[in-house]
């Protein structure tokens, strides 16, 4: 009965052993299965990515099963490896597309980042730079050649036809002198110092020597007499109209070299002495898209208007592509020349909710973008705290449009369309 018991007892030890050792096997099983998919799941999402689109529309990006917006066809899911999400990023242009696109570039280098002083003021002519025509010997216009403001004169170019009596008797005069010395040839005259004066007299009151020449070979006097240009430029004002009499050094009309131009600004007299002769100072333009260019302060008068009080201040500009015209608004911005610091134009950067970014070009010509982080600056330069280095290429005008490219191309992803430093 004791051996029967003790079997018995043997055989229940041995049950429970068993069903101890399958309940921690099942649990391993179970903890193991559950973890194993975690693992892969995060495994997947280093090693790639996935979207869904639509293969009438790939512009298509969405990040959920689903029909096209555009089509309603069913969309189609992309696989994506590690390589593939970089080079969502960058952005490849041909030649062609970035002429079009006027995107323009500038290297990230120390400029200065002290707080600047805006002025605004107005493109004017450079005076020193203009000219006028004036009437040499008075008369009657009988005809203009020049009528419409803004037209270019250059030099021996025909302006107006003159009937002047004084111009007419020269003329006689002077064929009078050429038909003795041919006729008489009397020895005791000086027929060749009478012919120059009457040349000279022709000359200086507006005929070319071409036109002396006609008139000696044809032995005819001119009764109206085309004047040409002795200055180019840029017409500004026309002083006369045809059929008007003028007086000898009576006004015609007035150039303009556009090639150099003034901003002239006013300020007030405890603002002067910021501004100092041959500064170099930044001008910009509303009407060119904020178009930057360098500028040097040439005149501050040393006399305050008596109405307002205020000086004036001019700056110099060249114009050598002609966009800029007299009349044009301007701001002048003078900064400090000290606090240089690693800075980006302030044109580059594109700014969001998220931070700040730019584009920037790459050595095979692409463009990438880059989070960057950035101080307090001023209108033209901004500090880089992160994100760039000494030397890089980063765009300065077309940015939005990169931007733009790079949703197209991606979607609306911000984790794709912008590179995280």
């Amino acid at each position: 009965m004791n051996n029967k018991h003790n079997r018995y007892s043997c055989y229940g030890r041995a049950g429970v052993y068993f069903l101890l050792a399958f309940l921690i096997a099942a649990l391993f099983e179970a903890c193991k299965q559950k973890i194993q998919p975690k693992m892969e799941q995060k495994m997947s999402k280093t090693q790639s990515r996935f979207y869904y689109t639509c293969s009438m529309h790939p512009q298509i990006h969405e990040d959920h099963p689903g029909n096209c917006p555009i089509c309603g066809m069913k969309l189609i899911k992309v696989e994506m490896t590690g390589d593939d999400a970089a080079s969502m990023n960058k952005i490849v242009l041909t030649a062609a597309q970035v002429q079009l696109a006027g995107i323009q570039t500038d290297i990230v280098r120390e400029e200065s980042v002290a707080n600047e002083k805006v002025l605004t003021g107005t493109v004017t002519a450079n005076e020193n730079r203009s000219e006028q025509l004036s009437a040499r010997i008075g008369g009657r216009i009988q005809q203009l050649f020049i009528r419409t403001l803004g037209e270019k004169v250059a030099v021996g170019q025909p302006v107006y036809a003159i009937y002047s009596e004084d111009l007419l008797e020269a003329e006689k005069e002077y064929l009078l002198a050429r038909q003795q010395q041919k006729v008489l040839n009397n020895p005791d005259v000086d027929y060749k110092r009478l012919i120059s004066a009457a040349e000279n007299k022709l000359i200086l009151w507006g005929l070319t020597p071409v036109q002396i020449k006609n008139l000696a070979t044809s032995a005819k006097v001119l009764t109206t007499v085309t004047m040409h240009s002795n200055v180019s430029g840029t017409v500004s004002d026309i002083a006369v109209h045809e059929g008007d009499y003028v007086t000898e050094g009576a006004p015609i009309l007035k150039t303009q070299g556009l090639n150099s131009l003034w901003v002239e600004a006013q300020l007030y007299a405890g603002e002067a002495g910021s501004y100092h002769e041959n500064d170099q100072v930044s001008v910009s333009f509303p009407d060119l898209s904020n178009q930057l260019i360098s500028g040097k302060v040439e005149f501050i008068n040393p006399e305050l208007s008596d109405a307002s009080k205020v000086d004036l201040v001019r700056i110099s500009i060249t114009n050598l592509q002609g966009l800029i015209r007299p009349g044009m608004q301007a701001y002048i911005s003078v900064g400090s020349r000290k606090n240089k610091t690693l800075a980006v134009p302030a044109s580059s950067v594109l700014s969001d909710g998220k931070g700040d970014m730019v584009w920037v070009k790459n050595a095979d010509g692409s463009f990438t973008s880059k989070t960057i982080k950035l101080g307090v600056g001023n209108q033209s330069y901004l500090p880089v705290l992160s994100g760039l280095n000494k030397g890089d290429i980063v765009v300065t005008n077309g940015a939005y449009l990169l931007n733009s490219e790079a949703l197209f191309k991606n979607g609306n992803n911000d984790s794709m369309s912008r590179m995280k430093m």
